[in-house]
Order: structure tokens, then sequence, then C-alpha cells
């Protein structure tokens, strides 16, 4: 028995596809073809010449009827049926069609999170390679380990770091402390002079420029405080977690735990930079004011020429780093790491020049004015250690100072005498003075600071804690 390739019923007109061979029902056959102009069967392009009516026993259908007897509903339910037939031939069609589709854009996305997967463990292997450079002036590979040159200043930068250290370092010995400088005495009677909540929730970072204050934290929040009159005057949009901070003129610069680098002038961004594969964790700037530095958890240090507002060099290390400090003579760059270690730099070439070992991740490194001791304390330690840089191994160990609680922040005053501390207990101070050669402490107040800094003269301590509170620690007679 002859079946219809379409309803699946025997036909009562058979016609053949020359194209395919098929049998269909006539009526239903040539409706398909005005609506798809296709075989169903092969796909291809078929006109109703290509059908071939079938020879069989007449069929003698009755005359039509009219809708209001039976052969006319079975003649309408015919119709629908032949409707219904088409309709649903089309839908397995069209099923076929998206499961294949299904399927191959399943194939394709599989085949694309195994590329991204390959591409992230290149990138991932590529990494570690940079982490395990060693740095040298031109010699050979220790171990395993990968070699490069270190990446030299431009000559014009170059240039001017020679120019900054034969001027600063031939007048440091010789510069008397300031006239109208704070004594022991003064910074003794120091108490908290101001408290001010700033709408800076979890403060990380407050740099001091003329009587003004730039307080930052891990929410984006940026404000800056005038001191005299204890108010906010401004905000930054920043929108990134702040991790540190410098204000040098008019300009006030700042890392995030993104990665960036964001340069601000008179309150407008002016440059940002994303050098970093990690967190930006610290900045510091050249004492010419024409060299930013920034490190990242990438293990790597990067130098930016702040005249023309674009990154010049970058130095890779052996483990991601957490401070960093400039030399005030400039030639040298301090670099603070995880793996408790600070790293000497010489500023032109890039090349490592010495090391001292601290024993704990980095917390903070500052320069005394001196040009020859700096001071460092680790993560979770209640010590400072003052280092000589002109000893090394542990007679390089000038000081350890015992604070007795954490230290999250260090800041030496311009005139050497002064060594600030900040913790989650509160701020010390310790003095050394020089024609004793011997170390005190003038004060210690119980006031929480992440971050430390002495205003002009010394005559103020501005600190800030986790919570954007800033205090403002002044003697008596100035409170």
């Amino acid at each position: 028995m002859m079946l219809c390739s379409l309803s699946g019923e025997a036909p009562e007109e058979p016609v053949v596809s020359k194209l395919s061979g098929a049998v269909f029902e006539k009526r239903l056959i040539e409706r398909y073809v005005e609506e798809h102009g296709k075989d169903p069967v092969s796909g291809q392009d078929l006109t109703l010449d290509d059908l071939i009516p079938i020879k069989s026993a007449r069929i003698v259908r009755p005359r039509p009827p009219t809708l209001t007897s039976i052969p006319a509903l079975l003649s309408t339910f015919q119709n629908e049926w032949d409707a219904l037939a088409l309709e649903t031939y089309n839908l397995r069609e069209q099923l076929t069609r998206t499961r294949e589709e299904l399927a191959t854009s399943l194939y394709q996305h599989d085949a694309a999170v195994r590329v991204i997967a390959r591409l992230t463990k290149e990138r991932d292997e590529a990494r570690d390679a940079l982490s395990k450079v060693t740095i040298s002036g031109g010699g050979g590979a220790n171990g395993d380990a990968m070699a490069i040159d270190a990446e030299a200043l431009p000559e014009e930068l170059a240039t001017k770091v020679d120019e900054t250290q034969a001027k600063l370092s031939t007048s440091r010995k010789k510069r008397p402390i300031p006239e109208g400088w704070a004594t022991g005495e003064d910074i003794a009677s120091f108490t908290i002079d101001t408290t001010n909540p700033l709408p800076v929730p979890l403060a990380t970072t407050v740099s001091i420029e003329g009587g003004y204050a730039a307080i930052g934290g891990l929410q984006g929040h940026v404000v800056i405080y005038s001191i005299e009159s204890d108010n906010v005057e401004r905000s930054l949009q920043v929108d990134e977690p702040v991790t540190d901070s410098i204000w040098d003129g008019s300009k006030v610069i700042l890392s995030t735990s993104k990665g960036s680098v964001k340069v601000f002038e008179n309150g407008t961004e002016v440059a940002s930079f994303s050098e970093h594969a990690g967190p930006a964790t610290g900045l510091s700037i050249h004492p010419s004011k024409e060299i930013l530095a920034s490190i990242g958890s990438d293990k790597s240090f990067v130098f930016y020429d702040l005249t023309k507002l674009q990154r010049v060099t970058r130095v890779y290390t052996n483990s991601a780093l957490t401070a960093c400090a400039f030399h005030p003579d400039g030639h040298l760059f301090a670099a603070g790491t995880n793996s408790g270690e600070i790293k000497l730099f010489m500023t032109k070439t890039g090349e490592e020049a010495a090391s001292f070992p601290l024993g704990a991740p980095v917390q903070a490194v500052v320069f005394s004015e001196n040009g020859f001791w700096f001071a460092a304390t680790a993560k979770g330690q209640t010590t400072v250690t003052v280092f000589d840089l002109r000893k090394e191994g542990e007679a390089a160990q000038a000081k350890v100072l015992d604070i007795g609680s954490t230290v999250q922040s260090l800041a030496w005053d311009y005139s050497q005498q002064f060594l600030a501390t900040g913790g989650p207990t509160g701020v010390t101070v310790q003095q050394y003075n020089k024609s004793s050669k011997s170390w005190s402490e003038p004060l210690r107040v119980a006031a929480s600071a992440v971050d430390v800094k002495w205003a002009l003269n010394a005559n103020r301590l501005i600190t800030v804690n986790g919570d954007g509170v800033v205090s403002i620690l002044a003697t008596k007679e100035e409170s």
C-alpha cells in the first residue's frame, strides 16, 4: 500500500516526486510546494511540473456538500486534517534543525571554554615565570630562574636623578634644624587637639600638603580635609579601593587595589595608569618631584614621568611588593617585599643594590633625612627596626625599637629627630638624640591610627583610623 510521505495515510490522488521518488497526496504536496518551493524529503527545489501522477483505481468523491450536512462536516474535517498534517511535518522539520543548531552551539561553547582555560593557564604560567626573574646588570641566571636586564630610566630622567642627588647630598650633612621646629618638649606636650569623623569608611591613607589632608579608603571615597578649619572642602571621584596616597603641590596621587594609579590636579583627574596586574600597594615620589613610583602585588615596581604623565620603566622582583620609599637623595629606591626583605634598587638603572632582612612581610618603610638610616616594620610586629645603609648583614640593624603594640605606619620628620608610629592601639613618637646617640619616647597617645603624617615644622601630627576619624595631635600652646 502506498502511503503519503506527509500525512502517512493512503493518498486519494497519489503523485510521485521526480527528485526524491517519494509518494504524496496531491493536494498536500501542491500546498507545500506553493509555500516552500522544495521537496519535503530531499530539500531540493521542486515545482508542480516535477510531480508525476500515479494511476490507480479512481475513487469517486461525492459532490461538494453544504456545511449543514454530514458529508460537508467530513470534508471540513478532512481539510483541517490536511492542514494539521502539514503543520506537524513542518514542526518536526524545525525541531530537527533546532536540535542540530543547539548541538553545534554546545560544541562551540565547550570549545571556547577549553580555549579560555588553556589561555588562563598560559597566562598564569607566564606570570609565575616573570615572578621568578632574577634582576642583574648583566650576570647570569641563578638556578632555573629567568634572568633579564634591569630596565633603566630614559636619559633625561637619569640626568635629573644625578642632578638631584648632587644637589641634596652635599647640603645634607651641614643642614641645621630649621628655625621654629618642634622640640622634644613640644612633642611631649602633644594632646589630641581635634577629632572629626569623616565620610571615609575603611580609611587606609592620609597625605598632607600645607594646611590640608587627603584621606582615602577601601570604599573608594577620598576627601580633602582642611586642618585649620576642621572641615571637608572637597571630594575626589575615585570609585576604586584606595591603598596609598601622595599629595605634592597641586597633584594628589592615589593607588588602588584594582591596580590603578590615578593623578588628580586641582581636583580633576588628569591621568590614570593601569600597569599592575594585581593591587597597587604603595606609592613614592622622587625628591625631584618629576618621577613617581608605584609597587604592586604582581612583584613589580613602575616608574612614571610626572611631567609627561606616562610610564617610563618597569622592574620585576621575586616577591610581591608591600611598601616603598625613595632615598632622600633620590638615587636609591627601597621596596619592601611579602617575603620579609627590604630591597634597594638603583633608581637610574633598576639594578638591585642591596637587601636587608626583616623576617616577615614588610608593612612600612621610611628613610631618615640624614641619608643613611631607614626604618621598617613588618605586618603584625610590635617593633621598628632602624637600618644603617653603610653596613651589611646583622650589623646593618642600628636599633630595634620595641613599641609594645602592633605598628601599621611610620613617619620620619624632616629634622630627622622624630619617628612617629601608628597602630590600632595608639600613636608614639620615638626621638633620637644625636649628641648622646640615644633613643627616647617623648609621646604615647591612645589614638588608633592606620596612617600618620607630620605637619609643617612638626608642630602637628595628623592621624586617621580605620573608621575614617581624623585626629590632630598638637602642643598645648597650639591646642
